[in-house]
């Protein structure tokens, strides 16, 4: 009597599942570099529309201007890295969770509008940095003067902040409440004149 043959089929689905495979990975493979750079590239998205998020007029000079700039970040506890008539610079820092540290740099220039410079324009932009705590295990090292010396691993770490991310505050929200507290420094100072 004849032995039956195998039935074909699970041949035939194992190797039209390696064919779908193969051409699935050929694929994967010769995707195009441009549509992943496309994707990744932050300066694609960058607008250059003539908006007026980072900047605003002011009724007052340089120096009034930049004076009400400082004058609004010391009110909001920055500290002032450097103030001059034309630039002032200062930061503040945050803790909003137990490991994670943010700190806020804010650059202003004040720049003269018109003939007689009794107008200015602020250009402000602020950047936000975040750090997160890193540990790093210690190791210690004994020196005997008979063997040598030997290294210990102990179970003490070091602490460090390590900055992850940092980016220019893009929200208009945030500058318009900063300008609106720069108008009233500038009226404040007019008034006291």
């Amino acid at each position: 009597m004849p032995k039956p043959k195998p039935p074909r089929w699970p041949l035939r689905l194992a190797t039209a599942t390696m064919c779908l495979g193969l051409v699935a990975w050929l694929a994967a493979c010769s995707s195009s570099p441009s549509a992943v750079t496309r994707k990744t590239s932050v300066y694609q998205s960058e607008r250059f529309h003539a908006d007026e998020t980072f900047s605003r007029l002011f009724d007052g000079t340089v120096a009034q201007t930049c004076e009400a700039a400082r004058r609004a970040l010391l009110s909001q506890g920055y500290v002032i890295a450097s103030a001059t008539e034309g630039l002032v610079k200062g930061a503040k820092r945050f803790q909003p969770e137990g490991e994670v540290h943010v700190e806020i740099a804010f650059n202003v220039v004040c720049v003269p509008e018109g003939r007689n410079g009794e107008v200015a324009t602020a250009y402000v932009s602020a950047q936000q940095d975040r750090y997160a705590l890193k540990k790093s295990p210690n190791s210690t090292s004994v020196g005997l003067s008979a063997i040598g010396s030997i290294s210990l691993p102990l179970s003490s770490s070091q602490d460090s902040l390590v900055k992850v991310a940092s980016e220019t505050i893009p929200a208009g929200e945030f500058y318009d409440r900063f300008f609106a507290l720069m108008h009233r420094q500038l009226r404040g100072q007019a008034e006291s004149e």
